[in-house]
């Protein structure tokens, strides 16, 4: 059968504004039907409720995920000012990476009926379609365009459409059925014998700038905030596989017992070696009989040409074993090597078929869905003297991800990335069958945990130069850094610690009242939740902000914090703490950290007996929904703690939804007032207002000294 042409991701510049309305309008309504057109492949509701893996959610989650996602960032981003499904949104908001703070635990969920989801679908569908015909649009489109948030929804649902396929793929057979509009290539031969390719030195920059449109890092499609900074590197000249490794050449590797000897495992991959008890790649099938090959949909006879598909750690000890049997330094590529070998190939933007001249064409590789539902021969896509360069599988790298020079979040997905800096994502490049939109550019820049299957697989370099490393063990990111030292570094100007200030005024208010669950709301980085578990017996803190809990969790589990502060210009100064000199080591137990939307947590999240909400109610986008609900998590004659410096400012809260700091009907409201009002049906004031001031140190000799007023309520 003929494949339709998948659309490619936009290019964001042009003069016509309403062609690009129609081309971004296309562009959704595709993803949205491929995507769901890959969940039509499960036989039976059981599958989107059976796990495929314990690590990740059932598949209904997934259904739902992509839909939620576009909801929570439009609202974010002001772009909608309702929710379509509260309750939707919550549950399926976060959960895919392993994460700490992801919450895998199946008793919490009440997963809705296929049929639910499917008509919430269809109702986000329309809202975004309409928003699409009717929003503004001036081009170009650029990183603070409000089109971003656009484009950020539907590259995210072509990431999960790459995403839910491996999970489909590793579901069990009775779950799924063949479909149309995903047949697998059916080509097979002999496999080529690997031989080595000289890649010359190379030297470039690689990177994006937000706000460039005609540079030479310009921001021509969308992009990840990963891709954005600048990146200059240089390359000796070293030897590239001519070809992807495939099922054949990675047969020598199993044949020679390499999964029995650990020695050619580093000890991650040991760990991960023992704990699974592999002995050959996952989605290779031998029960007494000739081998065979899990695809998405069937099982087939063992294509011996096609890549092997194995995680980092596999690929990283077949290159340990083939340094060892051939005495060459032979290892996998770093990024800047990919990059290198790209160049050397003549591979680039255009290739992808993104440029809108040839979006409706097919590329000469196997990516973007234009060809098969599957791998290939890793002989039928040539790229100059090379194969497989771009697409049939993803290549592993040696390099863990890191930020270029310049990297900055954005602010309506500030946890695309930043969770990754841990050196245990390693970036993955090329693409495979099924990357599409943003992941089929040679930008961009993807990085998954060391043990995770995706199509991927890996091409092996020879070269006498080792493979470093650029990640850092000091938390660089500022804002973080300074929430680091705001939390739980010095103090300045003799000015108490306020996370801990405000754990001290909460528990000294509990007084003999049940002690059992606290939440730290707004925790940011973790420090009041902490010191609250010196009296709670249960301590949840949850934040909006994935880098804020990040490091929260790090300290729970390691103990230890590292970051750097600013000193001044690019002067830093390194810092490092502990809990056990915090004295708070024996607590850590305790307490456990979740991301989570203030104004629409999870209903898991209630029966506390004190709520924190520290500096929140004035960054919320709906403080008085927050404040008119509240009281549905706290137990009867439980505490509410709300400290706030009341500072309102229309990017976090629309004008129309402060609680105060305005005139009403000529009078004065302060925020205190609208406290009292809101909170007064199911509150009574306790304690306060007082002001408890704080100091947050930006630089060496630039600091913001602040006050929040801080009141108690006990619910009634």
């Amino acid at each position: 059968m003929t494949i339709p042409v998948f659309p490619r991701t936009p290019v964001l510049s042009g003069t016509d504004a309403e062609k690009k309305r129609v081309e971004i309008l296309d562009y959704f309504h595709a993803t949205f039907d491929r995507y769901e057109q890959l969940f039509e492949v499960l036989s039976c509701d059981e599958a989107y409720y059976e796990k495929p893996i314990a690590l990740r959610h059932p598949l209904i989650f997934y259904l739902g995920h992509t839909a939620t996602f576009f909801v929570n960032k439009l609202l974010l981003a002001g772009l909608v000012d309702q929710r379509i499904n509260p309750r939707f949104e919550s549950m399926f908001a976060v959960g895919v990476d392993e994460m700490s703070w992801d919450d895998l635990n199946e008793a919490r969920y009440d997963w809705p009926s296929v049929g639910e989801v499917k008509a919430y679908r269809v109702a986000v569908r329309e809202t975004v379609g309409q928003l699409i015909r009717t929003q503004p649009l001036s081009l170009p489109i650029a990183w603070e365009h409000p089109w971003w948030i656009i484009l950020m929804g539907i590259e995210h649902e072509r990431i999960h459409l790459e995403t839910s396929s491996v999970l489909i793929r590793q579901h069990r057979l009775k779950y799924v059925t063949a479909h149309p509009a995903w047949p697998p290539c059916r080509a097979t031969g002999i496999a080529p014998k690997n031989d080595l390719v000289a890649i010359p030195a190379a030297q470039f920059r690689v990177g994006r700038n937000a706000n460039d449109i005609d540079g030479p890092l310009a921001c021509t499609y969308y992009g990840w905030d990963n891709e954005f900074g600048r990146h200059e590197a240089a390359t000796a000249e070293f030897q590239a596989s001519r070809y992807l490794v495939s099922n054949r050449e990675f047969l020598e590797f199993v044949e020679a017992g390499a999964y029995a000897d650990e020695s050619l495992w580093p000890d991650e991959g040991a760990g991960w070696l023992r704990f699974t008890k592999a002995e050959h790649p996952a989605f290779w099938i031998r029960e007494g009989g000739p081998w065979r090959l899990r695809l998405m949909l069937e099982e087939v006879p063992m294509p011996w040409d096609w890549p092997v598909e194995v995680n980092y750690h596999e690929a990283k000890a077949f290159c340990n074993w083939k340094a060892r049997v051939s005495d060459a330094p032979v290892r996998l590529p770093t990024e800047d090597e990919w990059q290198a070998l790209r160049a050397f190939a003549g591979i680039d933007a255009l290739a992808c078929g993104a440029e809108e001249r040839s979006s409706r064409n097919t590329i000469p590789a196997n990516l973007q869905l234009d060809h098969y539902a599957s791998s290939c021969p890793v002989t039928e896509f040539a790229h100059g003297p090379l194969f497989d360069v771009i697409g049939n599988v993803w290549q592993w790298t040696e390099t863990p991800i890191y930020p270029f020079d310049g990297f900055e979040v954005h602010a309506v997905y500030d946890d695309f990335t930043t969770p990754t800096y841990d050196g245990r994502h390693n970036i993955i490049k090329g693409g495979s069958w099924i990357s599409c939109g943003n992941e089929a550019l040679p930008a961009s820049r993807y990085a998954f945990r060391r043990h995770f299957f995706q199509h991927a697989g890996f091409r092996y370099v020879v070269s006498s130069v080792p493979a470093t490393a650029q990640a850092s063990q000091y938390e660089t990111d500022r804002l973080v850094s300074e929430y680091a030292e705001f939390h739980y570094g010095d103090e300045y100007f003799d000015v108490p610690n306020f996370p801990r200030a405000l754990a001290q005024l909460a528990i000294a208010a509990m007084g003999d009242k049940p002690a059992v669950k606290a939440l730290d709301l707004g925790c940011a980085t973790g420090r009041a939740s902490f010191e609250l578990a010196r009296h709670f017996a249960q301590v949840t803190g949850i934040d909006f902000s994935a880098r804020f809990i990040g490091l929260g969790t790090r300290l729970a589990e390691q103990g230890r914090l590292r970051y750097t502060l600013v000193e001044e210009g690019e002067l830093v100064v390194f810092k490092e703490r502990s809990l056990a000199e915090l004295g708070l080591d024996q607590v850590a137990r305790k307490v456990e950290f979740f991301q989570g939307d203030a104004c629409n947590l999870k209903p898991v999240f209630a029966g506390y007996d004190l709520i924190v909400a520290a500096n929140l109610i004035d960054r919320l986008y709906n403080p008085k929904q927050f404040l008119e609900t509240v009281h549905q998590r706290l137990n009867s004659g439980g505490l509410l703690l709300i400290a706030s410096p009341y500072t309102w400012l229309p990017e976090h809260t629309k004008r129309e939804a402060w609680i105060g700091g305005f005139k009403k009907d000529g009078e004065t409201l302060n925020t205190f007032d609208g406290l009292t009002t809101i909170l007064g049906e199911h509150f009574r004031l306790l304690r306060g207002p007082v002001s408890v001031p704080f100091v947050i140190r930006e630089t060496k000799r630039k600091f913001q000294h602040t006050l929040s007023e801080v009141s108690i309520w006990e619910r009634n």
